[in-house]
């Protein structure tokens, strides 16, 4: 088999309440993990991504090399992989955003929900309106309310009428869990927020789009544990009405929030799968080191 294949052939743990120990890594109880133990596979009419032999250079410099991968709609996919081996690359080119880095070219195929993002006459903003984005640092804009944050986008495509706005600024808040925080200050500068209320304001700004998909590149790792807590709860909310693929250095949490795993080292796909395979059952050694914490 190869490593870019989707290994779909693993063994259901033992029942029970208390946590499955693997290395390093403590997997969600068997009771809360279930449904994410045998997830299908993606095929081409469930698929939100499919990628083929995804190549990324920035320059003469090869970055990403053959990626082919699926990912399913409405699940959570988690990126995981040592510095600099192509993961925030890969997500960037989910939505064309690495095109935005002088000197950047892909070759291979990414297609959502069977379109070809690359194709001839494709608008690149069109497709980062429909795979919306997170980043690492929050980045709420600091002249504007939290209101504003969270309808910026929607004034710059023209969504001029104030009762919409204002429905979907409440609809997008309720979504990211912030509506009952921040309910009473919507006029209140947006930097009047805590670190963890930050980034998930801009969850809700991304949710206000109404994208598609949403992307995370590490949305956790300047965050303290109950804000972690928090942004990891909402990704199980927010999966039932879109599909999520998050890049994580955080072991611990890549196998408490996602569906699928895949593995990167070097700018190649090592191992993808279900996560209970990923960390209980890898098929390589490298992937097995890394998850147990022997390296990266």
């Amino acid at each position: 088999m190869s490593a870019n294949t989707l290994d779909m052939t693993a063994e259901r743990p033992a029942t029970g309440t208390q946590p499955v120990q693997t290395g390093k890594i403590v997997l969600a109880p068997p009771a809360m993990q279930a449904a994410r133990e045998r997830p299908e596979p993606a095929t081409p009419e469930t698929s939100a991504f499919m990628a083929e032999r995804v190549c990324v250079w920035f320059g003469q410099r090869q970055v990403l090399h053959d990626i082919t991968m699926s990912i399913s709609q409405k699940t959570v996919t988690a990126i995981i992989g040592p510095s600099g081996c192509g993961k925030s690359t890969f997500l960037r080119s989910l939505n064309r955003m690495h095109e935005l880095v002088p000197g950047a070219r892909l070759q291979g195929t990414i297609r959502l929900f069977g379109e070809n993002i690359y194709g001839a006459g494709i608008d690149p903003a069109m497709i980062r309106r429909r795979v919306g984005m997170v980043f690492q640092k929050s980045n709420p804009f600091p002249t504007m309310t939290i209101a504003e944050n969270v309808t910026v986008g929607l004034r710059l495509n023209g969504v001029r009428d104030r009762d919409e706005l204002e429905e979907r600024t409440k609809r997008a808040l309720q979504m990211a869990a912030l509506w009952d925080e921040v309910s009473d200050r919507l006029h209140r500068p947006a930097t009047s927020l805590s670190g963890g209320q930050q980034q998930r304001l801009c969850i809700a700004r991304a949710i206000a789009m109404e994208p598609e998909v949403i992307l995370m590149d590490e949305p956790a790792s300047a965050l303290d544990p109950i804000a972690t807590q928090k942004i990891e709860d909402l990704l199980q909310i927010l999966k039932n009405n879109y599909t999520i693929v998050i890049v994580t250095h955080n072991m611990q949490q890549a196998a408490r929030t996602s569906d699928y795993t895949a593995f990167m080292y070097m700018g190649r796909l090592m191992e993808y799968g279900p996560t209970a395979t990923i960390f209980q059952n890898p098929r390589l050694p490298e992937t097995l080191d890394y998850v147990t914490g022997r390296f990266g």
